[in-house]
């Protein structure tokens, strides 16, 4: 299966990730780098991106990552490190640095950079089904 082609389905069937302006810049098995510009309507009220825009585009990355190997693969634990803060403006790059595969679990670290500058770290963990992307 074209390892572009479960990311790009799984984008199309989430309205989620659409609203938030995610765009796929590349893709292999096991590995996605997504990319995100932050508007105003993702601020807090300390105008600065509101965490979750991170977290958010760090999480598709890692599912999309995660699911490319063919097997629907479901998160079971994720966390997030905010390093630095996020602006209006900022264009963010989401990309899934390591993955170990086994039988059911996956582990995924996703770099979340601006302009080169690491602003978050995110790992996760998911539990791979038996079931193939079609």
């Amino acid at each position: 299966m074209n390892a572009k082609f479960i990311p790009n389905k799984m984008l199309s069937l989430d309205p989620f990730s659409q609203w938030l302006g995610i765009e796929i810049l590349s893709c292999e098995i096991g590995k996605v780098k997504l990319g995100l510009k932050v508007r105003k309507d993702m601020l807090n009220s300390m105008a600065k991106a509101h965490g979750g825009i991170t977290y958010s585009l760090a999480d598709t990355a890692f599912g999309f990552a995660a699911n490319s190997h063919g097997k629907y693969a479901v998160s079971i634990e994720t966390s997030i490190n905010h390093i630095v803060a996020v602006e209006e403006g900022d264009y963010l790059i989401a990309e899934s640095v390591i993955e170990k595969v086994g039988n059911k679990l996956g582990f995924n670290i996703v770099e979340i950079k601006r302009e080169g500058e690491l602003v978050a770290l995110f790992k996760g963990v998911v539990y791979r089904t038996s079931k193939d992307w079609e």
